[in-house]
């Protein structure tokens, strides 16, 4: 029993799993608006929350794991990568494996309690998030990919609650999409020059650290755009348009740490950005109270 559960550990690490932190508040402020459309109400239930939280938490260890599984002949050599446990020999594949088609199991199975559209989509989805990792081999859009990825949270949202797509949904993840593209963009500058020499198709290998910090910025400027789109089309109020203008400010804060210092970008991915998915959701929690 205790080495089952140091293999687990293990494969939490390898999986990041606190960073679960950025999607999950934007699957409850979906959860949320759709519940208020439905009934008036904030609160979706119990069961509603709990089925939720299975597929947030198993979709994105599925990725994550498929991620490093499928990835480790190019993470190898990279000195970032090191210390992962898949490369540093304390984690096998087959247990990865394992892990990745166990999430999957679980993932499609709580989306048949939820509904059918759920369960439907339970298969698309996984596969978007396994073909993410595919996609720097060939395309520079596997950026915009990834944070189609976690903003796909948002769509779950709506489908959960609602058995249904409501366009507040899509609107929300466009914005979650821009936001995760342009904080990866700056992340992805650390290995900007490894990238180069495996041939991947990051856009700061390949065109560069200007290019890059402008579409970041960019990218976090549409966020913006279409986070207040989403508050006019969920008939949110003032506060919830106080906190995206407290996200504003924190995107703004971490363009200017990342463009001061470079050593600045670990604490703005991962510091910031998980600031930024808690303040969004506390704001519109209190709104729709």
């Amino acid at each position: 029993m205790k080495k089952l559960y140091m293999k687990l550990c293990v494969l939490l690490e390898l999986v990041v799993f606190k960073h679960s932190i950025f999607a999950l508040p934007f699957l409850f402020v979906s959860m949320m608006v759709a519940s208020n459309f439905q009934n008036d109400s904030v609160w979706f239930g119990f069961k509603v929350l709990i089925l939720g939280i299975i597929c947030a938490v198993s979709a994105r260890n599925f990725a994550m794991a498929v991620n490093r599984f499928l990835d480790e002949d190019i993470d190898k050599d990279n000195p970032r990568c090191k210390q992962r446990p898949n490369l540093n020999g304390r984690i096998d594949r087959k247990s990865v494996f394992v892990f990745i088609v166990s999430n999957a199991l679980i993932f499609i199975l709580a989306t048949y309690f939820i509904n059918d559209l759920a369960f439907y989509l339970s298969f698309l989805i996984l596969f978007i998030l396994a073909a993410y990792s595919t996609f720097k081999r060939f395309s520079s859009l596997a950026h915009i990919v990834l944070g189609l990825c976690l903003g796909l949270a948002s769509v779950a949202g709506s489908v959960i609650v609602l058995g249904e797509i409501k366009l507040y949904s899509l609107i929300l993840c466009i914005g979650i999409m821009f936001w995760t593209a342009g904080f990866d963009l700056l992340y992805s500058i650390q290995d900007m020059e490894y990238d180069r020499i495996k041939k991947l198709h990051s856009i700061p290998a390949k065109f560069g650290i200007k290019t890059t910090l402008f579409l970041s910025a960019f990218f976090h400027f549409l966020a913006i755009v279409f986070w207040i789109w989403f508050a006019y089309e969920a008939k949110l109020s003032y506060i919830s348009f106080i906190g995206i203008a407290l996200c504003a400010i924190i995107l703004f804060l971490e363009q200017l740490i990342v463009r001061k210092n470079f050593a600045n970008i670990d604490k703005a991915f991962f510091t910031l950005n998980g600031y930024l998915s808690i303040v969004f959701f506390i704001f519109v929690w209190a709104d729709l109270l």
